[in-house]
């Protein structure tokens, strides 16, 4: 398996209805509709992914993939790019727009 790139796994979040690029606290981050975060680059391979508790959950374990804290609330989940299979991150960031974008743009998709 061929380690996923940042860039390519940027160009995954981008490809997404409505999903746009801003600084969250000197990070790169992406976002959808009001400005709701779908993930973060927290440094070099490493992407951040908003999804809920279940599919956090149920991802964590999977190579590459961990569960992601904010103090004591579970976040999301932290992938290693070069480990993440491409198959499940697209997935991820799916599961993470459709939690995150407007009724309006998911019903576009």
């Amino acid at each position: 398996m061929a380690a996923v790139q940042l860039d390519d796994a940027v160009a995954t979040v981008l490809a997404l209805p409505g999903t746009y690029e801003a600084d969250h606290h000197g990070r790169r981050s992406f976002r959808v509709g009001g400005g709701k975060v779908l993930a973060t680059v927290p440094e070099d391979g490493v992407l951040n992914v908003m999804v809920d508790d279940d599919v956090a959950r149920s991802a964590a374990g999977a190579p590459g993939v961990a569960l992601l804290w904010w103090g004591q609330r579970l976040s999301g989940v932290r992938l290693q790019l070069a480990d993440v299979e491409p198959g499940l991150l697209d997935e991820l960031v799916e599961a993470a727009w459709r939690r995150r974008a407007p009724a309006a743009l998911r019903r576009q998709r």
